[in-house]
């Protein structure tokens, strides 16, 4: 009977040895990569302030979204001057980080440009994807900013792609797209990969000229009838907010914040 007591204990000792161990690495990996997020947003930030001025807008009560009671994400949003707006979403679920970062466009004839980075402990997933949400996409002046974006294949060259599934509705709306994956040892080759579309999409910016007070109403109404439809028919991401906030909800966060529709 002592014996079965004592190999008890022994057994709750190493479980608890287990769990300790496991909390242990993964709060270690996660200080790891928050700091790595901190110094992408930062750099990325100095990129666009080297070119615009950009002014922090309040997300008022959408600073801080919960979902489901699990993931918390907080919220940033910009006024990106002569461009449009920028939504910055973080969040930390333990084993994973993630960083989003949604530029959408209504004074140049600019495609929206939507990165999200997730941080695992040792491996990364990166999502680069360039929205042609304008009303003319063989315009020689949007084709040679597309060329500048297109030039993202060669800095992610050296990290693996990942498989697509079945192709999303708006599928036909991407013209560059860039999904990759690699380890915490290429965490630099990552970071260069985040800041260079940022930066690559600042000096396509500088190229163009301000759209008229017609073009942009029909920027802003393309854009409105893409989030509308995300709405609607769906995404990975937009399901998530959907069923833990509600369409309506949703509907509000995203002209309000996350692509700032309504706050233009």
């Amino acid at each position: 009977m002592r014996k079965a007591i004592r190999m008890k204990y022994i057994i709750v000792g190493i479980l608890l040895a287990a769990i300790a161990g496991i909390v242990i690495f993964l709060a270690a990996h996660a200080k790891s990569n928050k700091k790595q997020m901190a110094k992408t947003i930062s750099e990325s930030m100095q990129i666009l302030a080297e070119h615009f001025q950009v002014t922090e807008r309040d997300p008022a009560e959408y600073a801080q979204i919960r979902i489901y009671g699990l993931m918390k994400f907080n919220v940033k949003q910009y006024e990106i001057g002569g461009v449009g707006n920028l939504s910055v979403m973080t969040t930390n679920m333990g084993f994973m980080q993630m960083l989003s970062f949604v530029i959408t466009p209504f004074e140049k004839n600019l495609p929206l440009l939507s990165m999200d980075f997730m941080y695992f402990p040792g491996s990364r997933k990166t999502y680069t994807e360039v929205y042609d949400l304008v009303a003319d996409k063989d315009a020689p002046e949007y084709q040679t900013v597309l060329e500048t974006m297109n030039g993202l294949s060669e800095t992610g060259k050296a990290l693996a792609d990942l498989p697509r599934g079945e192709l999303p509705w708006y599928d036909h709306l991407l013209t560059v797209k860039l999904y990759k994956t690699g380890s915490a040892k290429q965490d630099e080759t990552i970071h260069a990969l985040f800041c260079d579309a940022v930066s690559r999409y600042a000096d396509a910016a500088d190229t163009l000229e301000p759209l008229s007070e017609e073009e942009k109403a029909v920027k802003a109404q393309l854009t409105q009838q893409y989030s509308d439809d995300l709405i609607e028919k769906g995404g990975v991401s937009t399901d998530v907010f959907k069923k833990a906030l509600g369409p309506e909800k949703t509907k509000d966060f995203f002209d309000k914040v996350f692509f700032g529709n309504s706050a233009q």
